[in-house]
């Protein structure tokens, strides 16, 4: 469990709230809307109404108590980079903030953000990676050339063993569990038999992804 500060409560900033808390976190979630923190009262710890571009308010929330600042303010820009700034200032471990573009990802990593996230490039990438394939259903990248997917099995490979695939040896891929029924397999040997229905968990490289799955 970590105990994370939450400044911004937009739709993100409350998906997000909502995610952590389902995951058991303690959250102190600020907003300048009061409306906004009264809304989200039941799913966090605790939240405030307060400016966090005042260096004094910021300073009471006790900053360096938190293993995780994440800034989610949208739609002025200005503050959110001044947020951000303030945050390590005061002693912030790690601080996540939000960019809407690749230039306010620049300023906001030279202002004191540790990791910045940009959720309509992030979700676009996905989108266009998940619905442009026939096989894929899942990803999630690594870095710019490795990435983990869910995919479905192609249908020459049903009732095959992993062996007889042997995408390892022929693409660099590696399979590391198959799903079947909304159950996880980690389990995976050579003598795994392909069944329809079934997807697979594998890692590799895009360009090997793209051959090996026809994307």
């Amino acid at each position: 469990m970590k105990s994370i500060l939450l400044i911004g409560l937009n739709n993100l900033g409350t998906m997000i709230a909502k995610q952590l808390h389902d995951l058991g976190h303690q959250v102190l979630a600020v907003d300048k809307n009061e409306s906004r923190v009264n809304a989200i009262l039941p799913l966090v710890t605790d939240a405030q109404i307060g400016d966090s571009t005042n260096e004094t308010f910021l300073r009471s929330l006790g900053i360096n108590n938190f293993d995780v600042c994440i800034v989610t303010i949208g739609s002025d820009f200005q503050s959110s980079l001044e947020t951000t700034s303030l945050l390590k200032e005061l002693g912030g471990k790690f601080v996540v903030s939000r960019a809407d573009r690749d230039v306010q990802e620049k300023f906001l990593l030279r202002n004191g953000a540790d990791e910045v996230i940009n959720p309509e490039k992030q979700i676009a990438k996905w989108a266009s990676i998940r619905y442009a394939s026939n096989h894929i259903l899942d990803y999630i990248s690594l870095d710019e050339n490795y990435a983990i997917y869910e995919v479905s099995v192609p249908a020459d490979w049903i009732g095959k063993s992993v062996g007889q695939i042997d995408i390892r040896k022929r693409y660099g891929i590696n399979i590391m569990a198959v799903k079947q029924n909304g159950k996880m397999d980690l389990s995976v040997t050579s003598e795994t038999i392909f069944c329809e229905g079934m997807t697979m968990l594998v890692l590799g490289e895009r360009k090997a992804m793209q051959k090996c799955f026809k994307i």
